[in-house]
């Protein structure tokens, strides 16, 4: 069956040797703009025959050091010195980001759950559906930044999941390697499907995520991974001069195993009593949750049910049910 063609018309063509900076095209009908159009910044940098890298950020509205490094990237990056194609978007949900959500204020769309989109549905479902018939058949590997937001934070880390191709394993890892963060991570997704990965892995593309911190804040830390983490990848795929920068302390592989994930039971004041990074065992105290309308109520303790790393907790102290509260990673 074929694709149906999408909507959306940019002003830069790919395939133009050089850097350019131009637009998605996004047809917006509006209260304010009845022939509105939503302009998608997009920028392309090539120069001869190489791999293309498709480089993301702004999947999520909220996450911020991938929207910073991308558009940091692009500013430094000299066509002359480089090899193959980027082709970079650093906020791909732009209404959430202009917003400072997660998820798109105009369609309440969560872009990371709309693939692989579709032509003529919602202003987040036409985005992702350019992305997944536009530009990802274009590419060789598929970059996509996340952070934790302001509900969660994460120590960074760059991120791959398992795959049924052992060289396309083989390949995802030796990049996510190459990333150096403090955490190469094997992720289990509690939902993949919508995803950006999912749609880009069953393309059958090399697919690097990443969780950079988050807290809603950049830190000099996490802009830092990032930013040398891109430069990275760019050399590890010899797109750039040079061998990949590798930090003093080797990055750490894990994964999240069975019960890695802690979720609350309930509505509450949560109190964590681990650092994030900090090392725990199985059955020690993550943390409480209290009930500031029933003081006569006891607090009611989460603790780990397997030992490793906290990879991840909960920023806010309100929590409701369902919430996670904390992650828990393991060494492979």
């Amino acid at each position: 069956m074929p694709v149906e063609l999408s909507l959306i018309a940019t002003t830069l063509d790919y395939e133009d040797d050089g850097k350019h900076f131009g637009h998605l095209l996004v047809p917006n009908s509006n209260n304010l703009s009845a022939w509105g159009t939503l302009m998608v910044p997009v920028a392309c940098v090539k120069n001869g025959e190489g791999p293309t890298m498709l480089l993301i950020g702004g999947n999520h509205g909220d996450e911020y050091e991938g929207q910073i490094s991308v558009l940091k990237l692009l500013q430094r990056l000299d066509p002359a010195e480089f090899r193959g194609r980027l082709i970079a978007i650093p906020a791909l949900n732009l209404p959430a980001a202009r917003a400072d959500t997660r998820i798109s204020p105009i369609d309440n769309g969560n872009m990371n759950r709309s693939f692989p989109g579709h032509p003529r549905g919602t202003i987040t479902q036409r985005i992702a559906h350019y992305v997944w018939a536009e530009l990802m058949p274009r590419a060789d590997v598929v970059v996509d930044l996340h952070s934790g937001g302001h509900s969660l934070n994460f120590v960074p880390s760059a991120v791959m999941h398992e795959l049924d191709d052992a060289g396309m394993m083989e390949r995802t890892a030796a990049a996510v390697k190459a990333f150096g963060a403090p955490i190469s991570l094997m992720l289990r997704e509690l939902d993949p499907i919508g995803m950006l990965d999912t749609a880009a892995e069953d393309m059958g593309k090399l697919f690097i995520s990443t969780e950079l911190g988050g807290a809603a804040m950049v830190t000099p830390e996490t802009i830092s991974v990032t930013d040398r983490g891109l430069d990275n990848l760019l050399k590890h795929f010899e797109m750039l001069p040079g061998r990949p920068a590798l930090p003093n302390t080797p990055t750490r592989m894990m994964n999240t195993p069975e019960g890695a994930f802690t979720m609350s039971r309930g509505n509450g004041l949560y109190e964590p009593v681990v650092d994030l990074g900090g090392e725990v065992k199985a059955g020690d105290l993550l943390g409480r949750v209290h009930f500031l309308e029933e003081p006569e109520r006891a607090p009611v303790p989460y603790r780990a049910t397997v030992s490793g790393v906290l990879y991840c907790r909960r920023v806010q102290g309100w929590t409701a049910p369902g919430d996670t509260l904390a992650v828990i990673s393991a060494d492979l």
